[in-house]
């Protein structure tokens, strides 16, 4: 098939290049001139595992323009995969949005064959039946249709998530579905050869396609990321409790996660959630609860759990370091989680600015956001390609993205380095052999020195 995607963040670009290594002929849209001219080079703009050499290997089947015109015409399926940022009350911005679906709709009339509109964009309930009815005010109704289907990507394995899907949710009517359902015909049949850099998961052989109402499809996404939210909050909440109480929150997670309606995923328990796609889908359905007359307290109880998470590395280095103002203090990590670029809602930004406000001397790593962190971050932070420059003669360090190169620290090497070889675990990454003679804590791994009735520890080093 020829399909058009409009829009190469993650969900766009992810999208048009595994279609493209599936056989079909893909264009990419966007209006971002240099972001083109850069694909077009073979050049990423985000950091995403296995990516690139997909791009490489489907490149004869993929193109990226800026005009709408070469790619709308010949298109069977047209994606919409822009932006919807957050607004300041947590309502998503959909002006991207119809401007595309209003810029696609100019080079649709001239066509003959019928063509459809996907919507993969997180959208408020409703959004399709919104850019059905533009479509009817163009007279296009008889040529076009319109469908929604969700994406239930992971930022770090974009790839692995689009080729071996849980499932497929299309949100249409018959003649969409036919056709959605023939484009991911690979996908769900698993009959493609699977890249070497991404090989298919044991067993599997077939991925269910979910056919639903275009309204029940556009809820799913938010229903799916605001269940998951809620998990890692719980255990966060759980964890807090396991610090004052003396119990493992890692040994209460394994517990409860070999139950099967519980499940194991999303109960690990650190500094919270981040990215592009949590914070964001909370809110959004959390206004569209409030713009509807009802109340969602159990979302608004997570939302506020995972707002005061990221503070925790902080609670529990003071009750180490006391004050903190002057200590030299090594940050491990600025993006939300490893494998991405992205530092949109990581925790690391508010925890820097947490240590800068205390007078501390903040010194920070990251093996791939370095750059992009900078003009976010104070300019007394102190940002090291270099992990040894940051760690040496530090009084503390604050492990906050579970990279590898920090997970595989030898203790040894940061006693040597280190002034004094004290790590505060925001993701309760490090195993028993690599904590061994470091003075370490984690979140909810009940510290021994705490005193169990006040919470608070016994003595401070």
């Amino acid at each position: 098939m020829k399909v058009t995607v409009i829009g190469t963040g993650y969900v766009g670009l992810t999208t048009g290049v595994t279609l493209a290594y599936l056989g079909h002929e893909v264009t990419c849209v966007d209006l971002d001139i240099g972001k083109i001219d850069r694909l077009n080079d073979g050049v990423l703009p985000i950091f995403e595992p296995g990516l690139g050499e997909l791009m490489a290997e489907s490149r004869d089947r993929l193109a990226f323009t800026t005009s709408y015109l070469d790619s709308v015409l010949e298109a069977d399926v047209i994606f919409f995969a822009v932006g919807t940022p957050a607004g300041p009350d947590g309502s998503p911005n959909l002006s991207y949005l119809l401007a595309a679906v209003e810029n696609t709709t100019r080079y649709l009339s001239g066509k003959e064959k019928p063509t459809v509109l996907v919507n993969k964009s997180t959208v408020p309930v409703g959004t399709a039946d919104q850019i059905a009815g533009m479509i009817d005010e163009a007279g296009l109704g008889d040529k076009v249709s319109v469908a929604s289907n969700p994406e239930f990507l992971s930022q770090s394995k974009a790839v692995y998530d689009t080729l071996y899907p849980d499932r497929i949710v299309v949100g249409g009517d018959d003649s969409s579905v036919a056709v959605l359902t023939d484009l991911y015909s690979s996908i769900i049949s698993q009959s493609f050869k699977a890249p070497d850099h991404t090989p298919r998961p044991a067993g599997l052989t077939h991925v269910p396609l979910i056919r639903v109402d275009r309204r029940s499809a556009e809820l799913a996404k938010y229903a799916a990321n605001a269940f998951l939210s809620m998990k890692i909050s719980f255990i966060n909440e759980i964890a807090n409790v396991c610090d004052r109480v003396g119990a493992d929150v890692t040994n209460v997670a394994r517990i409860i996660g070999t139950d099967p309606r519980i499940g194991s995923s999303f109960l690990r328990a650190g500094i919270g959630y981040g990215g592009s796609c949590f914070p964001k889908d909370t809110k959004a359905l959390q206004y569209i609860a409030d713009t509807n007359g009802y109340e969602f307290k159990l979302l608004s109880a997570v939302i506020e759990v995972n707002n005061e998470q990221k503070y925790r590395v902080i609670e529990k280095l003071r009750e180490h370091v006391y004050p903190i103002y002057g200590e030299k203090i090594a940050v491990l990590g600025l993006t939300f989680k490893p494998g991405t670029d992205d530092l949109r809602e990581a925790p690391s930004i508010p925890i820097i600015n947490a240590l800068i406000d205390e007078g501390a001397e903040v010194f920070v790593h990251d093996p791939v956001a370095l750059e992009k962190a900078r003009p976010l971050l104070p300019a007394k932070v102190r940002l090291r390609s270099n992990l040894e420059e940051v760690l040496k003669n530090a009084g503390a360090a604050l492990l906050v993205t579970e990279w590898p190169e920090y997970v595989n620290l030898e203790p040894d090497y940061l006693r040597s380095v280190m002034r004094r070889p004290l790590l505060i675990d925001g993701r309760n990454a490090l195993g028993e052999s690599r904590r061994a003679g470091l003075e370490y804590d984690g979140i909810g791994l009940g510290n021994p020195n705490r005193d169990q009735q006040t919470g608070r520890r016994s003595h401070v080093s």
